[in-house]
């Protein structure tokens, strides 16, 4: 018995540690951007704001939502869960206008083409969305639950990888890199999945299988003609 108890707390400690690394990360790329002044945060519109103060929140709920697995507090862990579901629609919503917003301002990366600065905006917010929603519908598995929203958390990385790896310098193959990272992060869970369960979670790979499918449809939906004409038009050019 004490066996089984030590290794649910191991595994536990693990969702936390890898909400821990994640919130770590993200925060430290867009901070590290700032600090060396490629942004000003003063002069952003209040909606840039707004974003990043709804993915900080969904970031802590990361991390707390473990915890509250460790202290037993099952309760308030469900509770939670519903408002990070309304929390994961808000992201999607804003991940999306600021996109658009971004570009009818000119506000976007200029190592960016518009077509594919709006198929990346779209296309990762609601793969976000919708691995979150399927983290909180298969909420009773809890394997599954787990890695489905540690894997929504892993296809938004990339924005603060792009403020980390020298992207001017990368135009073109940029995607190479961001889903290798992408995927060694992948590749954390299923070494856990092989010490914990004895192979990798079906989860696991689909997220896997997530992260590359997300990385070629924002490829791909750059090149379409709906896409550049809208891109062109909210750009004016």
């Amino acid at each position: 018995m004490a066996t089984i108890v030590e290794g649910a707390v191991r595994t536990e400690r693990f969702w936390q540690r890898m909400a821990i690394g994640l919130a770590i990360f993200i925060i430290f790329g867009f901070l590290q951007f700032a600090l060396r002044g490629f942004v000003d945060p003063v002069r952003a519109p209040f909606w840039v704001h707004l974003h990043g103060v709804a993915m900080l929140a969904w970031l802590g709920l990361l991390i707390v939502q473990p915890t509250l697995e460790l202290r037993g507090n099952l309760a308030l862990h469900r509770r939670l869960g519903w408002a990070g579901a309304a929390l994961a629609a808000l992201i999607v919503c804003l991940g999306i206008f600021v996109g658009l917003a971004s570009l009818a301002l000119n506000r976007f990366p200029p190592f960016f083409t518009p077509p594919y600065f709006l198929a990346l905006t779209t296309v990762e917010s609601l793969a976000f969305g919708l691995t979150a929603m399927a983290a909180i519908r298969r909420r009773r598995d809890t394997e599954w639950h787990r890695r489905l929203m540690i894997g929504a958390t892993i296809v938004i990385l990339e924005p603060a990888l792009g403020r980390l790896l020298p992207m001017p310098m990368m135009i073109g193959w940029a995607d190479i890199p961001v889903a290798l990272i992408q995927l060694g992060v992948v590749g954390i869970v299923a070494l856990h999945d092989r010490r914990a369960l004895g192979h990798v979670h079906p989860a696991t790979k689909a997220v896997a299988l997530l992260v590359i499918a997300v990385r070629v449809t924002v490829y791909l939906l750059s090149l379409t003609p709906p896409v550049v004409a809208l891109a062109a038009k909210l750009a004016g050019s």
